[in-house]
């Protein structure tokens, strides 16, 4: 069934940690399994793993939604993870912008630029963005003329995906993880612990208010655009017919648009052709 038919309850009701929001507040309230996680993805270790002391889901300005990445400091580095589920065709760019919110976070006034921390951005993604059948894509700035020179500004991009994962990567627990996001299965000690994390998120009446509040959001925003949508083909199909000289009435009556909103339209085209 199409996501977008559930109502919000049956999404919850739905929803593992293959949900951004229940991954965002499993990793949020679960540190420790955030760190792990984060170690057993990229094989660091974390010494001294801090995240921001007051939980902020901030407004992402571009999708005029809340951003759901978890963000962790440690000695020397700083990691940026979000799930995310559909390709939204803008991961690159918004990679991109969290490494420049983290920059902006380790670099204080007076600090040289040797002084930033190494940055890492993870995606751990539903779906492949890339097409290539990577199980993971890790990106670093390389010179373009010789394809060898690294810029070794310390600034790394990762996307994991989720199915190549689960069946490619040779790390046992790795590939467990994968499996579990996938299927909700749970296998090893760390998704157990995962599993009962999600169950204990979804008991949260706190967070079930805040979760169906963010989904009635996202439905009235997709229904406001699909509106916006309509009414711009609307007016661009009334255009075209006034080039071809069909009268407004002719247009508003077969178009559905107002006969104000078209005479408006015809006598735009008129000053433009002036």
């Amino acid at each position: 069934m199409d996501d977008r038919k559930l109502t919000p309850e049956e999404k919850w009701e739905r929803a593992t940690l293959a949900n951004n929001f229940i991954f965002y507040k499993v990793m949020r309230h679960h540190p420790d399994a955030c760190k792990h996680l984060i170690e057993m993805l990229l094989k660091v270790k974390i010494v001294q793993m801090n995240m921001h002391n007051e939980e902020a889901m901030e407004v992402d300005p571009e999708a005029k939604g809340i951003r759901l990445d978890v963000f962790v400091k440690d000695i020397g580095r700083m990691y940026d993870v979000e799930l995310q589920v559909t390709d939204t065709k803008e991961l690159p760019e918004r990679a991109r912008y969290y490494q420049g919110l983290m920059d902006l976070d380790s670099l204080k006034a007076g600090q040289k630029y040797k002084e930033l921390c190494d940055s890492h951005v993870i995606f751990i993604c539903l779906e492949d963005v890339f097409h290539n059948g990577l199980p993971v894509c890790t990106f670093e700035n390389i010179c373009i003329e010789d394809g060898q020179t690294t810029l070794k500004d310390r600034a790394y991009k990762h996307f994991f995906f989720a199915e190549a994962c689960a069946n490619m990567i040779e790390d046992e627990e790795v590939r467990s993880f994968f499996e579990f996001l996938i299927s909700n299965r749970a296998g090893n000690g760390f998704t157990s612990d995962l599993k009962d994390y999600v169950t204990d998120a979804k008991h949260n009446m706190q967070w079930r208010h805040q979760f169906m509040t963010w989904e009635r959001q996202r439905a009235y925003d997709f229904d406001d655009g699909k509106a916006a949508g309509k009414q711009e083909a609307k007016l661009e199909a009334a255009q075209n017919f006034l080039v071809k000289g069909i009268t407004p009435e002719i247009i508003s009556e077969c178009i559905g648009l107002p006969l104000e909103e078209v005479q408006k339209l015809a006598e735009e085209l008129v000053t433009e052709g002036a």
